[in-house]
């Protein structure tokens, strides 16, 4: 775990939430590679064997996560994160200390951070990834308060990069990406991240349903085991992605469903392809990556999530997916989802390569 001399190295550090900011890294990762960057990525867990898979023999850095726990309610969700407030500021403490001692022993010179609030340095450029400037919240002193932490944590960034459009109506994440006011440092609209490749050619549909599962537990598995429970009754070919790397053991199925615990992206794209609706979690990576695919999704956010609420609530408004919640009742919707008229868009690709071109380094 040496540098290479004369190559620059950058370290990349993606938020533990569910495996979604470490996906969105993916391309991050595959640009700065192809610019010259020697990459290095702090990650524990899922982390390590999805991004192992990935980039074989790309170096990791162990470093622990926030490890958020959910609940099982969505009632109680607000208060378990609250009680969580002393650990996740002991994590971020904890990380920027840490980062000093990998910049000086690795000579890293640049730094981005994918949702992780203590990932700065003083002396190495340090770049903050988010698509949630805004905070879904009820009350709007809520809102106003959560902003002014969220942007006292990314103003000591050098600068910022959201992966959205930057239209103020053609974008996806809304109020969410494109607040009234964005933070006091360089911003910039880098465009969706996506780890697939558009194609142009469509396969023969081999699955009626994909179910992608992902986010936190206990939630994951809460709506893995509903799903289970009527892939049965679909009377059609389903296929369960479990979100699982590294992962061995399988529950079992009904016949018509096929379990995998996880693909490797090119395969991933392959599934995707071959299937004709998709249902998953509204997490913003798995959205910007079905969009980015043109395919027909049935979105359900996590509950008590509010940012996954608001944001399939807003792309069943625009016609880009259909939503419906955890509790309901889920082949009622699955079938409504069949005449659904979807309006799915045209997404432009990322400007990440000028955006890492771009990069201001301290003299």
């Amino acid at each position: 775990m040496t540098k290479i001399s004369n190559i620059s190295v950058a370290l990349v550090a993606p938020l533990d939430w569910g495996l979604g900011h470490t996906t969105r890294c993916i391309p991050v990762i595959h640009q700065l590679q192809q610019c010259g960057y020697q990459v290095f990525v702090a990650a524990e867990g899922a982390q390590v064997h999805l991004l192992q898979q990935e980039f074989p023999g790309i170096t990791i850095l162990p470093l622990r996560g926030y490890r958020i726990q959910y609940t099982q309610h969505k009632r109680w969700l607000a208060l378990k994160i609250l009680q969580q407030l002393p650990k996740i500021i002991r994590t971020i403490r904890y990380e920027h200390i840490w980062l000093q001692k990998q910049v000086k022993e690795y000579d890293i010179q640049l730094v981005i951070s994918d949702n992780r609030f203590g990932f700065w340095h003083k002396r190495v450029t340090s770049i903050f990834i988010t698509h949630q400037l805004s905070i879904q919240a009820p009350f709007a002193w809520v809102r106003h308060l959560l902003r002014w932490i969220n942007y006292r944590h990314i103003q000591r960034y050098n600068a910022c990069w959201i992966p959205d459009m930057a239209h103020q109506q053609a974008n996806i994440a809304g109020s969410l990406s494109h607040p009234r006011q964005l933070p006091a440092i360089p911003t910039r609209y880098i465009g969706p991240l996506s780890r697939f490749t558009p194609v142009t050619t469509s396969l023969p549909y081999k699955y009626k349903w994909l179910f992608i599962l992902s986010g936190p537990e206990p939630q994951r598995s809460l709506l893995e085991t509903k799903l289970l429970s009527l892939v049965d009754q679909l009377k059609a070919p389903v296929l369960l992605l479990r979100a699982k790397p590294g992962t061995t053991d399988l529950p079992t199925a009904p016949a018509n469903c096929t379990v995998v615990n996880h693909l490797a992206s090119t395969q991933m794209q392959q599934v995707i392809a071959e299937s004709e609706y998709i249902v998953s979690r509204s997490g913003y990576t798995t959205v910007m990556e079905l969009l980015s695919l043109q395919k027909k999704a049935v979105l359900i956010p996590t509950p008590g999530q509010t940012e996954q609420e608001y944001l399939a609530t807003r792309l069943q408004q625009q016609h880009w997916s259909y939503c419906c919640n955890q509790q309901d009742d889920l082949l009622y919707h699955f079938n409504q989802a069949l005449s659904f008229t979807y309006q799915l868009p045209v997404i432009p690709n990322h400007q990440l390569e000028e955006a890492i071109s771009n990069i201001k380094h301290p003299a």
